[in-house]
């Protein structure tokens, strides 16, 4: 039997967040040439936080940003709502190229950043559903729970407190949310729920309140020194600032950059009032899984469970979509795996179902980078951790741009080169060998106490 698909299912069309945010504005393309202090390249997360806190830090600033479709089109508007204070990357990679005690001072960064977020959210009048209940991550196996205890012990040597991330005992487990066959759960409570469109168009509004322009429907063709080229017209700057994340791999000279990685969502019907009486969740909290292929959740505020993980992993040639529509046999996988740990959701249908791209580094770790010599800049390479490090990346950029020394520009984010990407076929092959070893070493888990070398030959592939 497939998954049950609701009367009104929609598959793509950006995401179940884009349509339950309401009517939007379409802002005008460009028209004609321009010249401005400072041109944004992407209108998602990355590119308003730097626009809104560059213009709050210096008014007179004439910025615009330039979106080639519409605000919130890309890993903004169709993530999984995660404002975590999850470090994506490796801390010993980072340590490598600055010292341990400045990894422990970027952590506490990104959980800084969760209430940086929320503070502007409440400041600016952004609804976007954000409820911060923490983070639930839940071993299904016994190598699961052994890699579960494990991270409590790895966190604890870079930093973490018995107050960041623990273990729960059974007692609080069956206290927040029934999980079936559940071996571990550890808790942090630096994660918030959010509705991530939401969060993207109401950050748009408040940066055009600022008088910041956002030119939606136009592409940047090629970005040089100090120039944005667009099918419009050319916009000149003191700095053009990249903001494209997974889209990155379309501009010249990028595509091997950062690796678009795609995810997969779905979204329930909203679920009734006996089914959550089942299964709790009555905190909203956060809800990933230890698995390779990592599965993420959340309780939305409607009721509904909206759950993702990687799918088809890659497209050859760094190729992105167009319609973010997931393949059926994604939305089936996903369905399977929310259903073996809520099996009361089996009574229910999926909604929504959706794709989209993050941006990727060669080391999985993230870069924010100006050159003040060409007027160019990036930010980007979350590897899928970007909420907080986006919102951690504007202000970072803010400061780059200004010429301030500050904590955040000291941080072993900024100022990082990464060696490219493999160049096909050799990419793709690699990317999606790695995916199909995480897959078999999951299954193969099912029957074994410890991880399985698939996952460990994985890993030396990937280079995380």
């Amino acid at each position: 039997m497939g998954t049950p698909l609701s009367a009104g299912y929609r598959n793509g069309q950006v995401s179940f967040w884009r349509n339950t945010a309401g009517d939007l504005p379409a802002r005008p393309p460009l028209e004609g040439d321009l010249q401005v202090d400072v041109a944004i390249v992407g209108a998602g997360y990355t590119g308003l936080w730097t626009a809104y806190y560059l213009k709050k830090a210096s008014p007179d600033l004439r910025i615009a940003v330039l979106e080639a479709r519409h605000v919130g089109f890309g890993a903004s508007g169709r993530n999984g709502g995660w404002l975590s204070g999850e470090l994506g990357g490796s801390r010993e990679r980072y340590a490598a190229e600055s010292s341990r005690d400045a990894v422990i001072r970027m952590q506490r960064a990104v959980i800084d950043s969760i209430d940086e977020v929320i503070d502007v959210a409440e400041a600016e009048g952004i609804d976007a559903d954000i409820t911060r209940n923490g983070l639930l991550y839940t071993a299904l196996t016994e190598s699961q729970r052994g890699r579960l205890a494990k991270t409590v012990e790895y966190k604890r040597a870079w930093g973490n407190s018995e107050e960041d991330f623990r273990l729960l005992t059974e007692d609080e487990i069956r206290s927040r949310i029934t999980v079936s066959g559940v071996r571990a759960m550890a808790f942090s409570p630096h994660g918030a729920r959010i509705h991530p469109f939401r969060l993207a168009t109401g950050l748009a509004d408040a940066v055009e309140r600022l008088g910041v322009r956002i030119h939606e429907r136009t592409p940047v063709l090629a970005i040089e020194p100090r120039t944005a080229r667009t099918p419009h017209g050319v916009v000149s700057a003191d700095y053009v600032l990249r903001a494209t994340e997974g889209f990155t791999a379309g501009l010249p000279g990028a595509r091997r950059q950062w690796l678009p990685m795609n995810s997969v969502m779905i979204a329930t019907e909203p679920l009734p009032e006996r089914t959550w009486q089942r299964i709790g969740w009555n905190g909203f909290e956060l809800l990933g899984t230890q698995g390779h292929a990592f599965l993420y959740a959340q309780r939305t505020a409607d009721g509904r469970i909206a759950i993702g993980g990687r799918g088809n992993p890659y497209r050859y040639g760094s190729r992105t979509d167009t319609d973010a529509a997931a393949r059926p046999g994604d939305v089936d996988a996903l369905w399977s795996s929310l259903t073996s740990i809520f099996p009361d959701v089996r009574g229910s249908a999926v909604a929504h179902a959706w794709c989209g791209a993050l941006g990727v580094a060669r080391d999985w770790c993230a870069t924010v980078r100006l050159d003040h010599r060409s007027g160019t800049g990036i930010a980007g390479g979350y590897a899928g951790h970007g909420l907080a490090m986006a919102n951690l990346a504007g202000r970072a950029l803010r400061d780059l741009v200004l010429r301030r020394d500050s904590d955040l520009t000291s941080l072993p984010c900024v100022g990082r080169t990464v060696r490219t990407w493999e160049p096909e076929p050799l990419r793709w092959i690699g990317v999606q060998a790695l995916y199909a070893l995480y897959r078999r070493a999951d299954h193969n888990e099912r029957h074994r106490p410890d991880t399985s070398r698939l996952a460990r030959v994985a890993d030396a592939i990937s280079g995380r």
